[in-house]
């Protein structure tokens, strides 16, 4: 390599290196966001999380730019970047649009259901039934996540799963206060062994039909739970970390 070449190199290796470092905090921060640790409306403050994943905080800055480009953060000028929150319309939309992508999903599945994927779906409901039985809502839902995550990634349909997996995230963002009960995860769960049966059997408008129902039942039951709870509001708080509690 000549000398000309060498500065050149340099600064390719020097970029791929500081793109890799802003993937890897952007993935942190996301996965902070999506278990609660950072609330809705919570202000990421640059510094302190800077601090705690050894970084500068140049990262930090450009992984809420990412994180904004995917709906999970909202950057306000001369005030920073706050979690995405999520009011009562919002979640409807998302509620509307999910039921959408899943019907789909459910109804092209249908046609080209095989073992593997069978296995997988059965699977997961199986883990939602133990969850359920002993109330373990976290438990639940990630294997009720891993459910329709199967529905969706079996169709080979890549355009359709980044969609739908990029709503799941926004998705995540609005919590009922309301913690579920045992009766309501074991309801979801009966209408997962329909979807499926429906599914095994090749019916697609019915898997369709149910699959796009059990999202809107789903939908019902968060209206409900939120008439005597309120639901978060749209705008930023604005609070320091240390001020809030993890969700």
């Amino acid at each position: 390599m000549s000398q000309e070449q060498q500065p050149a190199a340099h600064l390719e290796v020097a970029a791929l290196r500081a793109r890799t470092l802003v993937g890897v905090v952007q993935q942190e921060l996301e996965r902070r966001i999506l278990d609660g640790r950072i609330a809705p409306g919570e202000r990421l403050n640059e510094q302190v999380l800077a601090d705690e994943l050894a970084v500068s905080r140049g990262p930090i800055r450009e992984a809420c730019r990412g994180l904004a480009e995917v709906g999970l953060v909202q950057l306000i000028p001369n005030r920073g970047a706050f979690v995405k929150a999520l009011n009562r319309e919002d979640a409807i939309d998302v509620y509307d649009l999910r039921a959408g992508l899943l019907g789909l999903s459910a109804s092209l599945l249908a046609a080209r259901l095989d073992a593997q994927t069978s296995v997988a779906l059965d699977r997961s409901i199986d883990e939602m039934d133990r969850a359920a039985r002993r109330e373990d809502g976290a438990a639940f839902s990630r294997a009720n996540n891993e459910f329709h995550d199967c529905m969706v990634s079996a169709i080979g349909n890549a355009r359709l799963t980044k969609l739908y997996r990029g709503l799941v995230k926004e998705f995540q963002l609005f919590r009922s206060h309301a913690p579920a009960l045992k009766d309501t995860l074991l309801k979801s769960n009966e209408e997962h062994r329909a979807i499926v049966a429906a599914l095994k059997a090749g019916d697609a408008t019915r898997s369709w039909r149910l699959t796009s129902g059990h999202v809107e039942n789903g939908k019902q039951r968060m209206l409900a739970s939120l008439e005597g709870d309120g639901a978060p509001a749209a705008a930023p708080r604005g609070r320091r970390r240390a001020e809030q509690d993890p969700r």
